[in-house]
């Protein structure tokens, strides 16, 4: 997929994202849907920090969660600035990269256990792009359980009606 689909597909992605992080309850940060779930709070935060993982892929060879540390944020105003901040940075990432940055490889790991390994590309798409939307959909779940209005994502939601033109996101 050349870069620009990549920039053009993350900004769309992106302005969907940042909708349902600024609807997050903050005041409900430990609502649980199930004692398995993440919390509200770190489920937002990792959604938001999935952008980082854009430029981690194309400016890095692995990801090592054993050196990673989250975000401490308490508000949505934190939430939204943060994610503000990585997705600058990833599309930062993507126009200074190229085609051939795309065809290197890339893995991610915990210390000595390696999860997997994936062309660029292939981590661009799955391990950034689908994650974010599997993950969003789960905010969009604990929002609906909250009582919060879920956002539209790609034409109306039951609770919004406003329908986002792509040439918009731009």
């Amino acid at each position: 997929m050349p870069l620009i689909n990549f920039i053009n597909e993350l900004k769309q992605e992106a302005a969907v994202t940042r909708r349902f992080l600024a609807v997050v309850p903050f005041d409900q940060a430990d609502f649980k849907p199930h004692p398995n779930s993440e919390s509200l709070g770190r489920l937002a935060i990792h959604v938001a920090e999935i952008i980082a993982w854009w430029k981690s892929v194309l400016t890095n060879h692995e990801l090592d969660f054993e050196h990673f540390e989250p975000q401490e944020i308490t508000s949505t105003d934190q939430l939204l600035a943060f994610f503000d901040e990585l997705l600058s940075q990833a599309i930062e990432a993507l126009q200074n990269s190229s085609e051939e940055t795309l065809e290197g490889t890339w893995s991610m790991r915990n210390g000595a256990e390696v999860y997997f390994t994936l062309s660029k590309s292939q981590a661009l798409r799955i391990f950034c792009m689908n994650h974010l939307v599997h993950h969003r959909a789960q905010l969009g779940v604990y929002l609906r359980l909250l009582n919060v209005p879920v956002p539209a994502t790609y034409g109306p939601s039951a609770d919004d009606f406003e329908v986002i033109l792509v040439d918009s996101w731009g």
